[in-house]
């Protein structure tokens, strides 16, 4: 019997690319954080009603992506 040729993938590679994908997720919420917090300070500084984002969850493109 042959080997297969079909080369598998590692746990290491599988950590390493699941560590950098939680990364990113925690950088983009850090992003949207910071865009809702100047948001909320212009509103308040203008008078007006605070802002809330309804879909301020993380993007749908990063969950489909995995």
């Amino acid at each position: 019997m042959s080997s297969s040729s079909k080369r598998k993938t590692t746990m290491a590679k599988r950590n390493r690319e699941n560590s950098l994908r939680e990364r990113r997720l925690r950088k983009q919420a850090r992003k949207e954080a910071r865009k809702l917090a100047a948001a909320e300070l212009r509103a308040a500084e203008a008078g007006g009603p605070p802002v809330a984002d309804a879909d301020a969850g993380p993007p749908e493109d990063a969950a489909a992506a995995s």
